[in-house]
C-alpha cells in the first residue's frame, strides 16, 4: 500500500459519517479490500437517477474521481447489473451508496 494513501476502510467509513452528519444516507453496497482496494460511489438525492463515479488515474498520477455511468430512467435494472459485473471484475472494489443533497460535494 502507498504510505500517502488513507485505508480504504477508513475512507470509507468517513465519507458515511460526513453524509450521515448532512442529514443524508450512505451504506457499503460491497466490501472491498481493507487496506488497498478501490472505491466506486453511486450518488444520488432521495433515491432520484443515480450516477456512479470511480477513481481514475491521470496524466499526471493523480487518482480523481470522474462520473463513469448515469441511470437510464426506463431502465434502471441496467444500473444495478452494472455494479453487480463491477464487483465481480475486481474483488478488492468498495461500492459505497451515498443519498443526499448536493452529493457531488463528497467527491474529493
Amino acid at each position: 500500500m502507498d504510505e500517502g494513501r488513507l485505508p480504504t476502510h477508513l475512507e470509507v467509513s468517513g465519507l458515511i459519517r460526513r453524509v450521515q452528519a448532512a442529514g443524508g444516507f450512505a451504506t457499503v453496497l460491497h466490501k472491498g479490500e481493507r487496506d488497498a482496494g478501490s472505491l466506486a460511489l453511486v450518488v444520488s438525492h432521495r433515491g432520484t437517477t443515480s450516477s456512479l463515479w470511480e477513481r481514475m488515474p491521470q496524466l499526471d498520477g493523480s487518482r480523481k474521481f470522474v462520473a463513469s455511468r448515469t441511470q437510464d430512467v426506463d431502465k434502471p435494472y441496467e444500473f444495478s447489473e452494472y455494479l453487480d459485473r463491477r464487483a465481480r471484475q475486481d474483488s478488492d472494489l468498495w461500492i459505497l451508496e451515498l443519498d443526499v443533497a448536493d452529493p457531488e460535494r463528497f467527491i474529493a
